[in-house]
């Protein structure tokens, strides 16, 4: 282009050709031979090379003080054992006041300090197929996973995590997680954000007794609740992928701090870790938070669920009068069961106006007794009216 660019001004400047024809002859406009002209003027030959068209300034331009930021919050997150990628580096110097470059910019400030380990046989994320609630309490994922004391002893941390916004329902350390421990974690969660549409866990025998033919006691909770339950395939940990890089995000937080000596300091840390989880760090997939994602949409529940509804479970065993004692508000009731069922094991589940009883080695609802704080015998709603047991005639 330069060469077409000497050939027209020598041409103008030697008296061979008009501004008006040397535009008509080379399809230049006369406001731009002008300007060759004066560039011709100011600088000889050398004024008519190609020059760039980007502008002298860029209001998007990185200051030094925010490729600083960038490097020292990638150091401040690693070191705390949080996420430090280009989505929540921005996150934070958004929050800090300071104008956020784009997350490519991000990647290739990190990426000059030597802070990117180039991962080349990553999949790319266009291989991924995602899969989502599309509101929050659509869908619960739970899991457990190991972590060690200070002293070597092994415990399990059981997790809660909503689907859609990824906020951490629950988080609570065992030895080992139980199905009770399932059971008791889940009833208090609804107490906190309300029973979710359904559940989706791996096949544990804490989750599921279905490959043994009959039910455990989360089941018969989930089915007592209207409560869908999806299991993932056998020896197939995708289909509870968020959970499992959940638990990733855990244990690097876990380990960037001093190990726990006891299950009671253990929890301390989880408590803290969630709060740090939930409120003060973005969820890469929204860059938002898990509280904000999960409080900014409606929530849905189960079929025929009263979103005023709030439950209580409680384990226990029918006594040798065939009652079981039941404190509410301070009172102790007596629940009419019946004297064919002493002795059997169960799961009382309360809702603010009826108690169901299922007997934990069949699921069978064996008793349902309906809230009367006048009264202090409730009867059981399954049989027909008689007397309380051990009465006069």
């Amino acid at each position: 282009m330069s060469s077409k660019h000497r050939v027209v001004v020598l041409k103008i400047v030697s008296g061979q050709l008009t501004v008006t024809q040397a535009a008509a002859e080379y399809g230049m406009s006369r406001q731009y031979l002008h300007k060759l002209l004066a560039r011709y003027r100011d600088e000889g030959l050398d004024g008519l090379q190609p020059r760039s068209r980007a502008p002298l300034t860029s209001s998007q331009a990185v200051t030094d003080r925010v490729r600083v930021r960038v490097v020292e919050l990638r150091h401040a997150l690693t070191a705390a054992g949080t996420d430090a990628g280009p989505v929540t580096i921005a996150w934070h110097l958004e929050r800090e006041g300071l104008r956020a470059p784009s997350t490519s910019t991000i990647r290739r400030i990190l990426h000059t300090a030597g802070l990117i380990v180039p991962e080349p046989r990553k999949r790319p994320k266009s291989s991924y197929i995602r899969f989502e609630a599309s509101q929050p309490n659509e869908t619960w994922q739970s899991d457990f996973t190991h972590w060690r004391l200070a002293d070597g002893t092994d415990v399990e941390i059981l997790n809660w995590l909503d689907d859609h916004s990824r906020l951490l329902l629950s988080c609570t350390a065992h030895r080992p997680v139980t199905g009770r421990d399932v059971v008791d974690t889940f009833l208090t969660t609804i107490d906190a954000y309300g029973p979710p549409a359904s559940t989706l866990t791996d096949n544990g025998r804490v989750y599921t007794a279905r490959h043994g033919g009959g039910r455990n006691q989360f089941e018969y909770v989930l089915a007592a609740l209207n409560i869908r339950q999806k299991n993932g395939a056998p020896n197939h940990p995708q289909t509870q992928g968020k959970i499992e890089r959940f638990h990733q995000t855990l244990k690097r937080w876990l380990t960037a701090r001093p190990r726990a000596a006891t299950i009671t300091e253990l929890q301390t840390q989880l408590n803290t870790f969630r709060e740090h989880y939930n409120t003060t760090r973005p969820h890469r997939a929204r860059g938002t938070t898990p509280a904000t994602a999960y409080a900014s949409t409606p929530k849905t529940a189960p079929s025929g669920h009263d979103d005023r509804t709030h439950y209580r479970v409680r384990h226990d065993h029918v006594d040798t009068n065939g009652k079981i004692s039941f404190r509410r508000a301070a009172r102790v009731h007596h629940l009419g069961i019946g004297a064919t069922h002493r002795g059997k094991r169960c799961i009382l589940i309360a809702d603010d106006h009826t108690i169901t009883v299922v007997h934990l080695d069949t699921g069978e609802i064996i008793a349902t007794n309906t809230i009367d704080p006048t009264r202090t015998y409730w009867r059981n709603n399954e049989k027909e009216p008689g007397r309380w047991p051990g009465s006069s005639s």
